[in-house]
């Protein structure tokens, strides 16, 4: 869900109508950056932003140079633009200019502040600003993100079904998708489809590595086996990944075990399994829709001691990868398969 700096921010951007001082930070510089040139774009004139529009870092300023910038006012436009990168890098007396500033600020200006990921959230900034936190997207909130990328800045169109299989395949990193989605837009004569995903990042529809979870849930030896060699192939796809990403869903099903126990009707672990992810942020690998639909479907098939022997199998995984002496990625996880998937074969035996 949206901050609610976010959501003010872009109810600003619709109406064109901005607050004096924004503060942008938190841990996703990729956003900060986008929502940055999103506001120049808006808010100022390209005709006249050689005059209007000034970008300076932290650490270059003094209180002079500072009062310069804020103090200087537009030109045959209705407000001037200032962003300020690494504001904590402001020296003292700029610092305690900028503050002053804060108090007052200038209605012809638009000022923003940016802080790199890794800071912590400054009070005197927050207090003083409209502040908006960009932490990293996680969830469907990253397919919303791409959706919004093709349509506002590509300006093109994206089926569904290519947001989630090109976010199956090439992860959450948003710098790495804008890359993807790029080279889609350029692959694409319309709506970027797909098969356009399958043939530029070489990923289809049955063959991701959710899809690979989802036989490992089902006990499919044979499938997964199938899958393995391929996902291990496609971009942002590694033992780790895997490994990573195959704890999440044994614990989701050990989770879902409980639900069961305490009397959860089995229609319900949709949302409880939603609440967990929004609540844990955990790495299920996959857009979280699909791995939500796939544990509530799949859970039942375990039961608490193949859960528990399941985890110790991934943990011993885990100490194999950071073993250099260990096999081949390929070979530790076709291993990895036959034990998780051989535990389910003794159950269906019996």
């Amino acid at each position: 869900m949206a901050s609610a700096g976010e959501k003010t921010l872009q109810a600003a951007l619709k109406k064109r109508e901005f607050d004096p001082v924004y503060y942008f930070y938190g841990d996703d510089d990729f956003l900060k950056d986008g929502k940055v040139r999103e506001i120049v774009d808006v808010a100022v004139d390209p005709a006249t932003r050689d005059f209007n529009f000034d970008q300076r870092r932290g650490a270059e300023l003094d209180a002079e140079a500072l009062d310069s910038l804020l103090s200087t006012p537009p030109m045959l436009a209705e407000r001037r633009i200032a962003i300020i990168r690494d504001v904590d890098k402001l020296k003292k007396d700029a610092r305690k200019f900028l503050d002053g500033y804060l108090k007052r600020p200038a209605t012809d200006m638009l000022l923003l502040l940016v802080s790199p990921c890794g800071i912590k959230a400054d009070k005197g900034l927050t207090d003083h600003s409209t502040s908006v936190e960009f932490a990293p997207l996680s969830g469907d909130r990253v397919a919303r993100w791409v959706t919004y990328h093709v349509e506002t800045v590509l300006e093109r169109s994206i089926a569904p079904g290519a947001v989630s299989l090109l976010v199956e395949a090439a992860g959450d990193e948003l710098a790495q998708l804008a890359v993807e989605l790029e080279k889609l837009a350029s692959f694409s004569d319309g709506e970027i489809t797909e098969q356009a995903v399958s043939a530029v990042v070489g990923v289809r529809r049955g063959e991701t590595a959710g899809d690979l979870l989802d036989a490992i849930g089902a006990r499919d030896a044979a499938r997964a086996l199938e899958l393995l060699p391929g996902v291990l192939q496609q971009p942002k796809v590694n033992a780790v990944t895997l490994v990573m990403s195959l704890a999440t869903q044994m614990l989701a099903f050990a989770y879902g075990e409980a639900a069961r126990a305490r009397g959860v009707p089995a229609r319900n672990l949709y949302n409880e399994y939603m609440n967990l992810l929004k609540e844990t942020g955990a790495f299920p690998g996959r857009p979280w829709g699909e791995a939500v639909n796939a544990w509530s479907k799949h859970s039942e098939q375990w039961t608490a001691e193949q859960l528990d022997s399941a985890l110790a199998t991934l943990l011993t995984a885990d100490e194999q990868l950071k073993d250099t002496r260990v096999s081949s990625d390929e070979q530790m996880l076709t291993s990895l398969v036959l034990a998780l998937c051989g535990a389910g074969a003794a159950r269906r035996a019996a």
